[in-house]
């Protein structure tokens, strides 16, 4: 079988083809292109064949032990949210030669004169609205193809929604045509714009909102949380349950008994790329969580209601778990988690009773986990006095175990 070709189009046109692959696409018999890449080439002696969402697998059939010469046309960069990824897939490697062009969010960025190498890029094709916004809310700079579902007037709202207003936005459209136009607006002005199906949109954060109130800080003051007092992890006790687990910022935690949410929203601002799921039982306190989340603007947490370990099984696997509360079933619980975590997983556990920290020791002194105990005992000083008298609050005995 011949080698394939995949030869990426420019943002210029035909003129944008470099000599090499314009000699390769002469000397091909095959030609496969989205019908405006084929249309570059109206007097292409051989075959061609239109490609489209719908046929792809079509034309996989087609290469699959093809001894003619091939070339497939994509736009810019193959390897770029483009057709590379898809017939690497489905192809054996070693048959694909790749001949990338000029992106168009390479050209965006050139036209609006801004350095591209420090941006997240970000297609929202097949994806749900609220991740697309979750990467943006990330970064200082983010690059967006769009679609007719995902728009920039979509993402603009649900930017607002969550008071991030601090991005300058290019709306770059039909680059490279007659049309190409790039308008510079702000997030809400992105709400009042129509705008052409072909466009890069690129988001620079100016300023950061300051969310009701609040800027996002490690330890949050236990007041600024709605909660009701013995439901919250306190401040201290919360900060260091949060180093024990040791977050890298791609990671799945799962927050068992999560009460307030307080270890949710905290760990939120650690895990950037993470997910985190919220399992709670009991109704009101879903109401305490689902107020902080919106509070404190969460990117990446789920709230699950139900029992653990009952509503366990459809999330994916966890690189974390704390347990805050178990209702009274903390080895079925930490019998489900066992399954699910990797060697080297960490589960750290908060028991307020000396009965908790025993039964949790026992169950991981038998599963042959690694164990430490950290006992921490807070006083804070008392306002509103005219003495400095300590207020003392319960022990809380931090379990971490490592798989």
């Amino acid at each position: 079988m011949k080698s394939i070709h995949v030869i990426g189009a420019g943002i210029a046109g035909h003129e944008g083809f470099t000599p090499q692959a314009l000699e390769l696409i002469n000397q091909s018999e095959l030609l496969f292109g989205a019908q405006r890449l084929l249309e570059l080439f109206p007097d292409f002696p051989g075959e061609v064949f239109a490609i489209d969402d719908g046929n792809l697998s079509e034309m996989v059939a087609r290469l699959q032990n093809c001894e003619q010469r091939v070339v497939v046309l994509a736009s810019g960069d193959p390897l770029f949210f483009g057709l590379g990824r898809y017939l690497l897939r489905n192809l054996a490697d070693e048959l694909i030669e790749f001949l990338p062009n000029v992106t168009s969010v390479q050209y965006a960025f050139a036209k609006i004169r801004e350095p591209w190498d420090d941006s997240v890029f970000i297609s929202v094709h097949g994806r749900v609205l609220k991740d697309v916004v979750d990467r943006i809310v990330s970064n200082d700079k983010a690059a967006i193809l769009t679609d007719g579902t995902n728009t920039p007037g979509m993402i603009g709202r649900e930017l607002l929604s969550r008071n991030r207003s601090g991005y300058k936005a290019y709306l770059c459209e039909n680059l490279g045509t007659t049309t190409e136009k790039i308008r510079v607006t702000n997030v809400k002005g992105l709400l009042e714009l129509d705008v052409s199906p072909l466009n890069v949109l690129i988001l620079i954060r100016e300023y950061e909102d300051e969310i009701q109130g609040h800027i996002p800080t490690f330890g949050i003051p236990d007041e600024e949380f709605v909660s009701i007092k013995q439901l919250i992890t306190k401040e201290e006790v919360r900060v260091v349950t949060l180093a024990k687990l040791k977050l890298r910022h791609d990671m799945c935690l799962w927050d068992i008994g999560a009460g307030s949410g307080s270890i949710c929203v905290e760990a939120d601002h650690l895990l950037s790329h993470g997910r985190i799921f919220a399992i709670e039982r009991n109704s009101e306190y879903r109401r305490f969580i689902k107020e902080n989340l919106q509070k404190f603007n969460t990117r990446n947490v789920t709230l699950i209601e139900g029992d653990a370990p009952d509503c366990l099984e459809e999330l994916p696997d966890p690189d974390r778990v704390f347990i805050g509360g178990s209702g009274g079933r903390l080895w079925e619980i930490l019998d489900t988690v066992d399954q699910r975590l990797a060697v080297g997983g960490r589960i750290v556990l908060n028991a307020s009773t000396l009965d908790t920290l025993t039964s949790a020791n026992e169950y991981f002194g038998n599963a042959g986990y690694q164990v430490e105990v950290v006992t921490v005992n807070i006083a804070r000083t008392r306002p509103h006095s005219n003495y400095k008298l300590f207020e003392a609050y319960d022990p809380v005995y931090i379990l971490t175990a490592v798989k």
